[in-house]
């Protein structure tokens, strides 16, 4: 998505000059979300973006292997040989961790690619028993497939409740309980010990027999490659860019998973692993591209992603982290609620299960900054949008 975007926002923008699109993978390229829903349950064959890039006069360089960045000299280094850049947009998104010790063990499978996908289709096809390693939302996804292909699926979880590093305890609780409503089981507070062909060895003993064994325990940006290169990157390891998504290196900007920047409205960098990241930010790294002396655009969005899971739509918009009030609007248990995050009265953060109404207002609430009436907010039955003092 990032990349594909930074290639057509330049045109969009006006750039007439050579747009070049490398992308390591062999394949068109396809947008992500849906390699845990439909084409994971083989609902569609793929999710190619519908760009005509012959059209825009975008070269496409697929299949190929960018091993350095020679900055000096304006040069990538390729499998194919130096490619030469005036301006480089790096959006090498994000890799999945592994589990350690799982390097060539039969049945052992990472969800990031169209090839991920298409080796998991079969797995689901033949309904083998899955363990599911990470109760985030990645792994929240591919437990809902799972059911839905009819697999008995087991999701282990290291921490004491899902979503542990992404939401506070009272918040995550009530989603623990969708895992047993869809037939699935979660297993917290487990650790694996090993994994070998056919089963899962926990810490306490515990052998859990798998089939299948989907690994979903977060993502790094992919930003390995560019050791040396004298850019700069953050203990997360992504490219630290600044508010118009430029990097420390000269015409060397960086978009999407593989980026964090600076956040004014939250007094923070953020590093958004999140498709709306991958669409919005190109447009800044575009207009930062022509500027030509004019002034710099800022990107200071508002993060948002959504998740389907277990018959939920899951929506999320801004950023809780340094929130003083957590307000409900509904309950944990009922089948849609909210949550609201306020920071010195004005809202921060809205996760919505089932209300895109709260989400939408909510996110027009965040960019607005205006105090809102704590008592309102949290009555469910006031629109959001009618909570501002």
């Amino acid at each position: 998505m990032a990349g594909v975007q930074s290639a057509v926002a330049l045109r969009e923008a006006g750039f007439t000059g050579p747009v070049t699109l490398i992308g390591a993978e062999p394949h068109q390229p396809y947008d992500r979300p849906p390699l845990s829903k439909a084409v994971l349950l083989g609902k569609a064959e793929d999710s190619a973006f519908d760009v005509d890039f012959e059209a825009l006069d975008i070269t496409l360089r697929l299949g190929l292997d960018v091993t350095a960045l020679r900055a000096a000299d304006h040069v990538l280094d390729t499998a194919d040989g130096p490619v030469r850049y005036d301006a480089l947009i790096l959006a090498t998104g994000a890799e999945p961790l592994t589990l350690p010790g799982t390097e060539g063990v039969p049945g052992v499978h990472l969800l990031r690619t169209l090839d991920d996908a298409a080796r998991l289709r079969p797995v689901l096809d033949r309904q083998h028993d899955v363990v599911v390693v990470g109760a985030g939302w990645i792994g929240a996804e591919f437990a809902t497939a799972a059911r839905a292909a009819g697999c008995a699926v087991t999701v282990v979880e290291a921490a004491a409740r899902p979503l542990a590093g992404t939401l506070p305890a009272e918040v995550a609780a009530p989603m623990a309980a969708w895992y047993a409503g869809s037939g699935a089981e979660l297993l917290t507070g487990a650790r694996v010990e090993r994994v070998e062909e056919g089963a899962v060895i926990l810490a306490d003993g515990r052998t859990l027999p798998a089939g299948a064994v989907v690994v979903g325990v977060g993502a790094r940006p992919a930003t390995g490659w560019l050791a040396g290169s004298g850019i700069a990157l953050g203990p997360d390891g992504s490219v630290t860019a600044d508010s118009a998504l430029r990097s420390s290196l000269p015409d060397v900007y960086a978009v999407g998973d593989c980026a964090s920047f600076p956040s004014a409205r939250y007094g923070t960098r953020l590093l958004v692993h999140h498709w709306d990241n991958a669409l919005q930010g190109p447009r800044t790294a575009a207009a930062a591209i022509m500027a030509a002396g004019a002034p710099l655009p800022v990107y200071d969005p508002v993060p948002y992603f959504w998740s389907e899971q277990f018959g939920r739509f899951v929506q999320y918009a801004g950023h809780h982290a340094d929130a003083d009030t957590l307000l409900w609007r509904g309950d944990g248990a009922d089948a849609t609620w909210s949550v609201c995050w306020l920071r010195g009265g004005a809202l921060a953060a809205v996760l919505a299960v089932g209300r895109p109404r709260d989400l939408a207002q909510g996110r027009r609430l965040i960019e607005s900054g205006a105090a809102l009436d704590p008592e309102k907010v949290a009555d469910p039955a006031v629109p959001l949008k009618s909570t501002a003092l």
